[in-house]
């Protein structure tokens, strides 16, 4: 497994390693993700087409139905095509933390005498496991919490355009600039990220070496001694994660007063259409519930995006200290 060392520094091309193992399983998950999301904004569409068949009056009752018809599709779609990623995921995710533990272990086991020796072996031990669940959580946010909120973005820019060109291009300049914006802010929390995943990785690693040595601590009247070193390297990773936390918050109060101000200015742009004629009742329903969709999926995107840098510092820091090359 001497091949391993070369993603020491490389925690996106050491997960894009297992992707590819299991290439086919995560084309079925992406495709049906991609699916449903479009089946869940074409709901809105479907509400648009029955308001508007519902204004033409009894007489146009067969119009009706055939909008009550297509809306009811999309919502079976999106409702099904969730639980088929998901069902699909369950095994192939699954699989994928299997396949990276295994490999990690049998490198871990290669490495020469003076690796152990200078390392303890609950930390090693723990930074295998705190990989495993870092690409785990990496994968399931990518799949459910960043993807579909970019595709949703999208798709429901381009049917606000069938309604108003100005309004879809105002709202995928400020969607993109709000997502650059909060991106580039997470970046800039990194370095409390990191320092957070290396605290945590010491507080697992120590609880596994005090246990494992007991007999020894017990010899030597250390117990206190390990009580009062395990209370001080606590103390560290809850100051290191609260920083951590309260600039990830920090980034949340900030998109939510911007999601405040433009949901304001949308639905008043879209009452005004109405006022001059340019829009109809199903025109100004589609607009609102799109609008806010937008705005939603940006919110979840941004809180996606700093969420994951949390766990891409558990994953590069437990990286880059085991696949370090044999001697």
């Amino acid at each position: 497994m001497d091949d391993l060392s070369e993603y020491a520094n490389r925690p996106f091309a050491f997960v894009i390693r297992y992707l590819r193992q299991r290439a086919g399983s995560h084309g079925v998950i992406l495709a049906c993700v991609v699916a449903a999301v479009i089946s869940s904004v074409g709901t809105q569409y479907g509400v648009k087409s029955l308001v508007d068949a519902l204004n033409g009056g009894p007489a146009h009752s067969g119009g009706v139905w055939l909008a009550f018809i297509f809306l009811m599709s999309l919502i079976a779609a999106d409702n099904f095509l969730w639980r088929i990623a998901s069902w699909v995921a369950s095994f192939t995710f699954v699989g994928v933390t299997g396949d990276l533990r295994r490999d990690i272990f049998r490198h871990l086991t290669g490495h020469a005498p003076s690796y152990f020796a200078d390392r303890m072996p609950g930390m090693l031990t723990s930074r295998i496991t705190a990989t495993s669940n870092a690409v785990f959580t990496v994968e399931n946010m990518f799949v459910w919490n960043v993807l579909p909120p970019c595709i949703a973005t999208v798709a429901a820019i381009m049917l606000i355009g069938t309604v108003s060109l100005p309004m879809a291009g105002g709202l995928m300049i400020v969607s993109g600039a709000v997502v650059i914006a909060m991106f580039k802010m997470a970046a800039a929390g990194k370095p409390l990220h990191d320092d957070f995943a290396n605290k945590a990785a010491a507080v697992d690693g120590e609880m596994v070496d005090v246990v494992n040595n007991m007999p020894l601590v017990r010899a030597f009247c250390g117990i206190d001694h390990e009580h009062d070193r395990f209370d001080a390297t606590v103390n560290r990773e809850l100051n290191a994660r609260g920083r951590s936390l309260r600039y990830l918050e920090r980034l949340r109060v900030t998109h939510a007063a911007i999601t405040v101000v433009l949901t304001i200015a949308l639905l008043a742009w879209a009452i005004t259409l109405w006022q001059r004629g340019g829009a109809t009742t199903g025109d100004v329903v589609l607009v609102c519930t799109l609008g806010l969709s937008i705005l939603h999926a940006t919110r979840d995107l941004a809180v996606a995006l700093v969420d994951v840098t949390q766990h891409v510092a558990r994953l590069s820091e437990a990286v880059a200290t085991l696949l370090v090359p044999h001697e």
